[in-house]
Formats: C-alpha cells, structure tokens, sequence
C-alpha cells in the first residue's frame, strides 16, 4: 500500500487513465469505464505485468487484447447511452464487452473461439456484469435474434463494413470497425446508417487480425 492507502494495482490504472488523457482521450464516460473495468483480468498470465501498459497484447487462439487507447478511441466513437443495445463481433477476451457493459444497456458479443468465449463469460460473470450475454460463433452472420441493434463494434479488419451486420443496424445507429487488408494499412472507420445510406468517418490507422467467416471445427456455431 501507499502513503494514501492506494495499491500498485490502483496507481497502474491511474497512469493508465492518464496516459489515454495525454493521447487524446477525454471523454469522461469513457476513462470511467475504462478505470473501472480491470484490464489485469483479461491478460494472459504471463504478461499480468504488463497489463496496464498502452499496448496490444497476446491472448490465447492467435488473438490480441487490443491497445487500451484504440479501446477507448472506439467505445467513444461508438457513442454509447444507457438505451443501447451493442453488439460486438470478436468478443476475445472479453475485456472490450466489459468496458461497454458500464456505458450501454445491453451487450451481445460474439467470439468464434470457443476457449476464447468460455474464458470471457467466466471473467464477465466473476465480474457481475449482468448485461453482457456472450457466445461462440461466426460473427460475420451477427446475431439475427436480437436484431436490430444500436451500435455494432467489429474488432477484426474487413473490406468493407459487412452487408449482413449492417442489415442488423438500426437506421440512424452507429458501426465502428477497422477496414483494409491485414497486412497493410487499415483505417478505424465510424459508419453512421441513414435514410439514404452509409457515412463513413475515418478516424486514424490501426492495425487488427482479419475478419474471418466461419468458425473453427472446436466451436459450432
């Protein structure tokens, strides 16, 4: 403990905090979410030490914690209210469901990991998030039940925002999702459904793993 009764943990998560100030990142709703949501549960064992770093880091299945700041550049280019139901399409580790679970009504995730979603519904439960429902599966196919949808957050890189979630988008809600090829540059892109179509925002260069259909023979759809 320290002089002011605060943990290590704590001050990590403060310089954390911090740090997305000093990189853009003002939104108060956002940093409280992100403050209050423990990043060091969603890391692997191995790079606990290095949970409150600004950096991407790896998860199991291949995948990646994303970097906290694009985190938080994409809940807040989501424009989350307490009326908003999200679905998210790559569920990973869970921690980004978790962050939008403080700032939304309702979260549906998708992870096509079976491992990867067990493990995030056990951090999501122990956390008594009680608003996040996720699931194993293809996200390229969303989730049709619980259509429409709010807000939809693609944490994997496609051509284009892709035709089947953009049919479960809400007229007038909100898409954010990286777009490019993988092995180039990709843009974070903020698309908005209208009356009369699709705008498009571009928001910076960011670097994912590609969207891909289908699932791996481990987790049936």
């Amino acid at each position: 403990m320290t002089d002011l009764g605060m943990t290590d943990l704590d001050e990590q998560r403060m310089r954390l905090i911090l740090t997305l100030r000093q990189r853009g990142i003002t939104d108060p709703a956002v940093l409280a979410a992100m403050e209050k949501t423990p990043r060091e549960m969603f890391v692997e064992r191995a790079f606990s030490g290095r949970a409150f770093e600004d950096t991407a880091l790896p998860i199991a299945c291949g995948q990646t914690i994303s970097q906290p700041t694009v985190v938080a550049a994409m809940t807040r280019a989501l424009e989350l209210d307490a009326k908003c139901k999200v679905l998210e399409v790559g569920a990973g580790s869970g921690y980004h469901a978790a962050v939008m679970a403080r700032l939304a009504r309702r979260v549906y995730a998708i992870e096509r990991h079976r491992a990867l979603a067990q493990q995030a519904r056990e951090r999501i439960e122990a956390l008594d998030l009680s608003n996040v429902v996720i699931r194993s599966g293809d996200g390229t196919r969303g989730w049709p039940e619980q259509a429409p949808f709010d807000r939809i957050l693609v944490t994997a890189a496609a051509e284009d925002a892709p035709r089947r979630l953009v049919e479960q988008l809400r007229p007038g809600g909100i898409m954010v999702l990286p777009v490019g090829d993988s092995d180039d540059a990709q843009k974070l892109i903020k698309v908005v459904k209208t009356e009369s179509g699709l705008s498009y925002t571009e928001l910076g260069e960011v670097l994912f793993v590609p969207l891909v259909e289908g699932v791996p023979e481990d987790a049936p759809y």
